[in-house]
């Protein structure tokens, strides 16, 4: 099977279909449509084996966190998703595995009403790049710098379980609850976009970025590019009870919550004048959400409070995952 046989067997028919999208899949290069008064999201990201997936992970989890970390960036920006172009590199053809990615990708750009409009197949080692674009209105984009002294500091979900699945997957942590364990690690495979409470925040949110490297490093991301210092109240961390329930101390929970990554839920700053407002909003639409904290004058400081006392994580002083 030739490169052009493989990509009009599995991906040529296999996405949503938009009427915005004017040339798809099948030609040198895909034409699409921008609405009036949108401005154009662009992300890429790459998920190689061995370094963002384990090498027994199913072919429907590969795609599922390839696509979805995409869309997560979209979010963190308040972009809702149009379109995305696939880059996928594989050591072989493998119609099994082949069928069971196309199936995941199809599923999954029905459900967010993306198409697949283009991309690249090569022979190489397993990795695969997704490029996700999205609307976002010209006054609402959404972005690190916007944050200011005072703002309230806002996460969506839960923190810490993909951490603590994937330390399960690599046998790092022992949970004898099978339904607690199966949830972590299904955390960290099939990680969800907060697509919808992205757009909500566009007109609500100071600044706005998605958990991808650990709580800490993604607080100070916001902090630095806007020129403030941070307040974070460890005891109001949103930890789950499949999490809480089934580690060894707070401690343990902590650091999961604090320091590992790929939760992708949303981490946002809100002035005070809107608190009440995205209270309102995401509680309108049962998204689950928690204040821990608040962004201060003290450029670059990062303040790490547990029950209003200074406290201090041994794993704080990386703050996060990094490539290099």
């Amino acid at each position: 099977m030739n490169e052009f046989n493989l990509i009009q067997k599995y991906f040529a028919d296999a996405s949503f279909v938009r009427k915005d999208v004017v040339i798809g899949i099948g030609d040198d290069a895909a034409i699409t449509h921008v609405p009036p008064n949108q401005n154009l999201a662009t992300t890429t990201d790459t998920l190689v084996k061995g370094v963002h997936f384990l090498d027994n992970t199913s072919a429907e989890d590969v795609a599922h966190k390839a696509i979805a970390v995409n869309l997560s960036d979209l979010a963190a920006m308040g972009a809702e998703p149009s379109w995305i172009s696939l880059s996928l590199s594989m050591p072989s053809v493998d119609d099994a595995w082949l069928s069971a990615f196309s199936d995941k990708v199809g599923e999954l750009t029905q459900y967010f009403s993306v198409q697949l409009i283009g991309g690249d197949t090569v022979k190489g080692p397993l990795s695969i790049t997704i490029t996700a674009q999205g609307f976002v209105p010209q006054d609402s984009v959404l972005s690190r710098d916007g944050a200011k002294n005072g703002d309230w500091i806002f996460v969506t979900g839960t923190l810490g379980d993909a951490g603590a699945g994937l330390d399960i997957l690599l046998k790092k942590l022992s949970i004898t609850d099978v339904k607690a364990r199966d949830y972590l690690v299904k955390r960290h495979q099939n990680p969800t976009p907060r697509v919808l409470a992205g757009t909500i925040l566009r007109r609500l949110a100071s600044a706005c970025i998605d958990v991808s490297d650990g709580l800490l490093q993604d607080i100070m991301h916001i902090a630095n590019a806007s020129g403030t210092g941070v307040i974070l109240h460890l005891d109001k961390l949103p930890i789950s009870k499949e999490l809480g329930n089934n580690v060894s101390d707070l401690n343990q929970a902590l650091e999961y919550a604090t320091v590992s990554g790929d939760d992708y839920e949303l981490l946002f700053s809100v002035p005070e004048e809107q608190k009440s407002s995205v209270q309102t909003a995401l509680d309108s639409y049962s998204i689950p959400y928690t204040c821990i904290g608040q962004m201060t004058g003290a450029t670059g400081k990062l303040d790490l409070r547990l029950n209003d006392k200074p406290f201090t994580l041994e794993a704080s002083a990386s703050l996060g995952f990094a490539h290099f």
